[in-house]
């Protein structure tokens, strides 16, 4: 392998674009890999992401969504804290917001990088077809980056890197270019299951296997309606998305934290005050969450995992904000606010 190789190339451009980790690999899956996926949509463990079913050929087979590609290239973001990412779940009159989701949607930051190179590419190795893809494709991105040695798909099914931890935003180029695959990325996650024993809500029967319909991240994001009343309580203060079967891993100890301005958490979301959030409104809503990934769910959704946390909150002083929804236009917003009014009172 020479210094000008296009692999050594392709890792040096997208380096000096700001990402911190690079790899290579088949636009192919393992088989192991496909079994997994289809294991996951038969027990129904994806809940009502229909999505992922619909388009679970395109997921399994890299191919099959682009038949052109020839390797994908693996790419990662450090994201990971400065601080404690659950810190704020003791403040019970204060949200707990997903570590990932406290300012800029790392889907524009990660893709215009990943269009810096895929356009630099296309420059630079002439004839070649590029496609880029953050996390919105059917793409399996976390057994891709496994494939390219970025790290392994630990025992909470997230990608765990021995440099990064569990804190990488990833994102791929497929590409026509027949590029020498990395190692794929070994597991050392050992006896370890600290992930799995944390999870507010049993949302792991087993070691590498979820049950999104049981996944705060799942409830407070993807799930549209009443969230289940056996789970509510479980989950706290966290009004969108759950850092805690990431932040729990030891790999953690060997990530420095980010250095993107992006990402840096905004000061009105490290711990914003639950009654404040409840009285948004559609237009207070997108104001505050203007460029964040948060704003994708609307307002309703939003403000119904503020409930939950109000309810959580055991906090009276809260009650006339949950009150104050009980006729909510919306009536998942209004059954949520009933169920807070009457766990203040009791």
């Amino acid at each position: 392998m020479t210094a000008s190789s296009p692999r050594d190339l392709i890792r040096a451009k997208a380096l000096a674009l700001g990402f911190d980790a690079v790899g290579f690999a088949r636009a192919h899956l393992a088989e192991e890999v496909r079994e997994r996926l289809a294991t996951f949509l038969a027990e129904g463990h994806h809940g009502s992401m229909g999505w992922m079913e619909a388009r679970a050929e395109q997921r399994a087979h890299p191919q099959a969504l682009w038949p052109e590609a020839v390797s994908v290239i693996s790419l990662g973001l450090n994201y990971a804290p400065g601080d404690d990412p659950l810190a704020t779940l003791a403040q019970r009159d204060r949200a707990t917001i997903s570590v990932y989701a406290r300012n800029r949607d790392y889907h524009d930051v990660v893709k215009g990088r990943l269009k810096q190179l895929g356009q630099w590419m296309v420059a630079r190795f002439q004839g070649t077809g590029i496609k880029v893809f953050v996390d919105t494709a059917p793409v399996m991105e976390k057994p891709l980056a496994q494939q390219a040695g970025l790290g392994w798909q630990g025992k909470h099914t997230n990608l765990v890197s021995r440099t990064h931890g569990s804190w990488l935003f990833l994102g791929e180029v497929f590409c026509t270019l027949a590029l020498e695959p990395d190692e794929v990325g070994a597991d050392h996650c050992g006896s370890c299951d600290a992930c799995l024993r944390i999870c507010p809500t049993d949302a792991f029967p087993a070691p590498y296997r979820l049950d999104a319909r049981r996944c705060i991240s799942y409830l407070t994001i993807e799930h549209h309606g009443p969230i289940p009343e056996d789970l509510r309580a479980k989950i706290g203060n966290r009004i969108y998305g759950c850092d805690d079967c990431l932040a729990v891993c030891p790999w953690n100890k060997f990530a420095r934290a980010h250095a993107e301005p992006a990402f840096a958490p905004r000061a009105a979301l490290r711990a914003p005050k639950l009654a404040a959030l409840a009285a948004l409104d559609d237009a207070g809503f997108r104001a505050l969450f203007s460029a964040s990934p948060i704003k994708r769910i609307g307002r309703n959704r939003f403000v119904r995992n503020v409930l939950v946390a109000i309810g959580n909150s055991a906090d009276p002083a809260l009650r006339p904000a949950a009150q104050a929804l009980c006729e909510d236009a919306d009536p998942v917003v209004a059954e949520c606010a009933r169920w807070a009014v009457e766990r203040l009172a009791a």
